[in-house]
């Protein structure tokens, strides 16, 4: 993954991703999309279904189950206007279903599932889709998981991002898989196993999902994962950068070099940027203590 040392002076954009979750014989697996190569954001790595905020966003949030004070709260934000609150679940939830086909509505029927995606492949909007269909979005089993805030100095793109991450169970059903428009590969994995694929280079992941991989790696089951999330406020974590003897180091909440003393997630505690990828200090083995 190449390096991008320049400043970036404008403000992060709101967004939203989903870490969508699901139980097998090998465990707790997640779903990960190849984003395509042209993309100006992490062409060619494996990333959770996500995007920024859009404007239309907003106008959806009367199209949710619960009320956008309850969400609002959910996120530990107080700052956050409630109506930009509800947006972030509408736009996370969006996103999951324009780039992966997972569609979070309240007992949404076979047949309603299998006409929102026809309808989407054919121009409509999602909130037309909503609305021809009568859905309504479920947010019951989409918590807040964590929230990343990209750094003036970036290390995979000139872009910043402030982009809240949730975790959800695919719902009973449903098949993920990539939209062959701006990702062109998915892949269904445990955490230990994303992480080994990165190792071995035969799959590229940025820092956050790498420390995110870390993070549910130490989880079994899904029900483990969304335990922890109704359980705690997402924290917020804001990466650090310095160099290092030439070398380009990412830290987080925790770290000596950090400006915040007290730890945010599991696992390591800095990243190195060395042969065009991020590693932490001990190799593969400091990601899956």
């Amino acid at each position: 993954m190449e390096l991008n040392s320049e400043i970036v002076t404008a403000p992060p954009r709101d967004a939203a991703t989903v870490v969508m979750l699901r139980d097998t014989s090998q465990g707790l697996e997640v779903f990960l999309l190849k984003r395509h190569t042209d993309s100006a954001v992490l062409g060619g790595a494996y990333v959770f279904p996500g995007g920024k905020l859009d404007k239309a966003d907003a106008d959806l949030a009367n199209q949710l189950d619960r009320a956008s004070q309850v969400l609002h709260h959910a996120l530990g934000e107080p700052e956050l206007s409630v109506e930009v609150a509800a947006s972030l679940y509408v736009a996370a939830l969006r996103e999951a279903f324009e780039e992966s086909g997972v569609l979070f509505a309240v007992d949404a029927a076979q047949e309603q599932l299998s006409q929102a995606t026809e309808l989407l492949r054919a121009g409509e909007s999602f909130g037309r889709v909503l609305n021809q269909l009568s859905l309504r979005l479920s947010t019951s089993g989409v918590l807040p998981w964590s929230r990343w805030i990209t750094p003036r100095m970036p290390s995979v793109s000139r872009q910043r991002f402030d982009t809240r991450f949730f975790v959800a169970a695919v719902p009973t059903g449903q098949v993920a898989s990539h939209d062959n428009l701006e990702t062109t590969h998915s892949i269904w994995r445990t955490p230990r196993a994303a992480l080994q694929d990165y190792w071995d280079r035969q799959i590229d992941l940025a820092p956050p999902q790498i420390m995110s991989l870390a993070h549910l790696a130490r989880h079994a089951s899904v029900a483990s994962v969304l335990q922890e999330a109704s359980q705690r406020l997402p924290p917020l974590i804001e990466p650090e950068p310095f160099t290092q003897d030439g070398t380009r180091v990412l830290t987080y909440p925790g770290d000596p070099h950090h400006s915040v003393a007290t730890r945010a997630l599991p696992g390591p505690t800095r990243l190195y940027h060395r042969q065009q990828r991020f590693e932490p200090e001990g190799g593969l083995a400091a990601l899956l203590l």
